[in-house]
């Protein structure tokens, strides 16, 4: 899979991406994240905007996988609750990954892409996603403690640093 810049041309199948993981989350047992048709249109837009929104495309070049990566300081990881991170060195974070439901090591994709850019890498999920939780520790990812979102929500917060 090559992993690439997503530009406002991938926004319908990015979309179809996070329908299908809103699909794959309920038919879990995950009832609660990214609900009321989040991430929106206009929030994908804006990633795409800013420069911090990539695609997976397939062998046939058909958009397979999305999220976010941004190096730098992420504000809602600024007060960690039950628990610290690792250590406070520059950082990114993945945010919003989702695919179109037909592969599997996803997590491990974007993982890999992302190490390449920085040796220090967050993220964070709802509770209620066993299937990121457990990709993310099998991955080396530390469970950290807890973080809230910007509407007050919680999140389990995960880091790995190889250094």
């Amino acid at each position: 899979m090559i992993i690439r810049k997503a530009t406002t041309d991938d926004i319908e199948d990015m979309m179809a991406c996070y329908d299908i993981a809103r699909q794959l989350m309920r038919a879990s047992g995950n009832h609660s994240q990214w609900t009321n048709g989040y991430p929106s249109r206009e929030l994908v837009a804006e990633d795409i905007a800013r420069g911090v929104s990539y695609v997976g495309e397939d062998a046939d070049g058909k958009v397979a996988m999305a999220f976010v990566f941004i190096i730098g300081e992420d504000s809602t990881y600024t007060v960690i609750k039950d628990g610290q991170w690792l250590n406070n060195l520059p950082y990114g974070t993945i945010h919003r990954l989702c695919s179109n439901g037909k592969y599997h090591g996803i997590l491990r994709l974007c993982v890999d892409f992302c190490m390449n850019k920085t040796d220090n890498l967050r993220l964070d999920t709802h509770a209620d996603n066993s299937i990121m939780r457990h990709a993310a520790e099998s991955l080396g990812f530390k469970r950290c403690g807890i973080i809230f979102c910007m509407d007050g929500s919680p999140r389990i917060a995960y880091q790995k640093y190889c250094k």
